[in-house]
């Protein structure tokens, strides 16, 4: 049953570091069009235990990509230089969409091993109990 229990455990921090992840790359969508905006990007750390058996997965710290910020020309904008140009943000949208698909899979995919485990477990005690 411990397995089963370090499955469920182990699925659920999948599942918690993607839907973080999938918070980040919303945000870097709502801001593509935020001058000066730079695009966060996300780590992944293993958690493991005193043994070095993994027992989990987080997310890291979140990092600003120190790609160059687009030059938009725009002379009417307030934030223009004198030649017209302001900076303008770092994200690509079929970047983030791409990275928001991935995420949804991994997320969905450690949804599935939770129910598979949750079943086994429910199964388990159903024999148990004959």
């Amino acid at each position: 049953m411990s397995d089963l229990m370090s499955t469920l455990a182990l699925s659920a921090s999948g599942m918690k570091a993607q839907a973080g992840r999938l918070r980040h790359v919303s945000e870097n969508i709502a801001n593509s069009d935020t001058p000066g905006y730079r695009r966060k990007t996300v780590n992944f750390q293993s958690l493991v235990d005193q043994s070095g058996a993994n027992i989990g997965v987080e997310m890291g710290k979140v990092a600003l990509d120190q790609a160059e910020l687009k030059q938009v020309y725009d002379p009417g904008n307030p934030l223009a230089d004198a030649n017209g140009y302001y900076e303008g943000s770092n994200v690509n949208l079929m970047v983030e969409i791409a990275d928001a698909r991935e995420a949804q899979r991994s997320y969905e995919a450690n949804l599935k091993m939770f129910d598979q485990a949750r079943q086994m477990q429910s199964s388990l005690l159903e024999l148990l109990r004959r």
